[in-house]
């Protein structure tokens, strides 16, 4: 049978299908290693748009359908296409997008909610994919991609451009080849101003454009909580991930990228809060995430709120607001972009820079014409994990308790680098005029994992997390 069932299709709902000047040879030419790669992109209100023009621009590459659950959405970049009098398939549905054999490739920016059953959906369907990250919503999802990528060998990039970037490349392999010696430990940042998203008193109405089952998907279809549906849907649980699992995955992907490790952490906690303001969000504005990795311990910190109360720029740690801060046994390393990085001396000198820029899209693309996996510079594998580590770093988070400063000092007391975390969080809250020990912290529980089976030790509630109850008929299979 189909894995896009015709029928389940069918009872979805209305399906909204066009195609604009479409000539009976736009679809005749198969694709190959010398042949026209046609692609479609799908969920463009936000880094969809980069994804037209980034596959757009490549010789070969033909972007042939769109696909978005917001008709607005969809018809403003559609008229763009004719504008330029060129041809275009038009989807409301990803499922009829799919059924067309012609197209032979996809990439996906949709919420993150619906990343991976999207993507496992077309690998099914026999497309190629290029997926935004994180690529999943919860740890299962990531590695049933990758399974299901394995089984009908197709290419699966994830969207860390870093990962193709000459400059990061070469700062991780000059890591990896001792170039400062033994890592001590590795923070990861995002410190990126998040306002307050407002307070509703009443459920609010989706704009009358977007398909609102459609853009539930695997997500529980509710009463819209917050006074945006778009974009905010980052700062809600059934949905998003906050900014660990928005801005910060890429830091994060970096930051285990230079750890070389190839696995979930054996033990991780969190905490933090959201603090400053009171709206409808859930997810943490302020976070440190503890990965006890054997080799060095990798810690991530989030920071939404300015450097000062009623500023408007952004605390740094030496030099890095959005970034990845290295610490070596001869230097260290910061890595600032997705495009530099700097290697310091002992003394804290300069010594050498890593600088370079190369199209993350145009990597995809050469994969799908080699058929290599090797070939892709951040294969879904790598996007798995990468995703899994912030999905495991808010689980603590959510398993916890509010406590007082003191009981995290205690609990944090044999982690030396969690503890100067802790002190420079202390610090910044108290800047934006937040008293911890009034607004406390939510100090979540110690996990420990069995990173072969991607399985937690003894705690049975956060196993339950490591997936998610689904719609009838947006469900991510448990085998693909």
């Amino acid at each position: 049978m189909s894995p896009i069932n015709r029928r389940r299709f069918l009872s979805s709902g209305a399906v909204a299908v066009t195609a604009l000047s479409i000539s009976p040879s736009l679809w005749a030419q198969p694709t190959g290693a010398n042949s026209d790669i046609r692609l479609a992109v799908v969920g463009f209100n936000g880094q969809g748009k980069s994804h037209i023009e980034g596959f757009r621009k490549i010789p070969g590459v033909r972007v042939v359908g769109l696909c978005d659950v917001d008709s607005a959405v969809l018809d403003r970049e559609a008229v763009k296409f004719k504008d330029r009098n060129e041809a275009i398939a038009t989807y409301s549905d990803v499922r009829k997008l799919l059924e067309n054999k012609d197209i032979d490739a996809i990439s996906i920016a949709t919420p993150n909610h619906s990343h991976a059953l999207i993507a496992i959906w077309a690998i099914q369907a026999g497309k190629d994919v290029y997926v935004e990250k994180p690529v999943s919503h919860n740890v299962s999802e990531g590695r049933r991609i990758v399974e299901a990528a394995r089984k009908h060998k197709r290419m699966v990039q994830t969207g860390t451009q870093s990962r193709s970037n000459p400059g990061v490349r070469e700062a991780i392999q000059f890591l990896h080849d001792g170039g400062l010696g033994k890592i001590k430990w590795v923070r990861g940042l995002c410190y990126k101003r998040r306002a307050s998203i407002g307070k509703i008193t009443a459920p609010q109405l989706p704009p009358s454009s977007v398909d609102y089952d459609l853009w539930c998907g695997p997500a529980p279809k509710e009463p819209l909580s917050r006074t945006r549906l778009h974009y905010d849907w980052h700062w809600v649980w059934p949905t998003g991930s906050g900014d660990l699992g928005n801005q910060g995955i890429h830091q994060m992907d970096i930051a285990r990228w230079a750890l070389g490790v190839n696995e979930l952490s054996p033990q991780v906690f969190s905490f933090g809060g959201r603090f400053g303001y009171l709206d409808d969000g859930t997810t943490p504005n302020t976070q440190i995430i503890y990965h006890n990795y054997p080799t060095a311990p990798l810690i991530f910190e989030v920071r939404g709120l300015p450097a000062k109360s009623n500023g408007d720029a952004m605390d740094n740690l030496r030099g890095a607001s959005i970034g990845v801060v290295i610490q070596c046994e001869n230097g260290s390393m910061v890595i600032p972009s997705y495009q530099s990085a700097t290697a310091f001396d002992t003394a804290g000198k300069v010594f050498k820079q890593f600088r370079g820029d190369a199209s993350h899209h145009a990597n995809f693309i050469q994969a799908v014409r080699s058929r290599k996996q090797s070939d892709l510079n951040a294969d879904i594998l790598e996007g798995h994990l990468s995703s899994a580590l912030c999905h495991t770093g808010n689980i603590s988070y959510r398993l916890g308790k509010l406590t007082k400063p003191e009981e995290v000092r205690d609990a944090i007391k044999n982690q030396p680098e969690a503890g100067e975390s802790f002190a420079r969080f202390t610090e910044h809250l108290k800047a934006n005029e937040v008293d911890i020990t009034k607004s406390p912290v939510q100090l979540g529980v110690v996990l420990k994992m069995d990173p072969k089976k991607e399985r937690f030790i003894g705690n049975s509630a956060a196993d339950k997390l490591l997936t998610r109850e689904y719609r009838k008929g947006f469900v991510v299979p448990n085998k693909v």
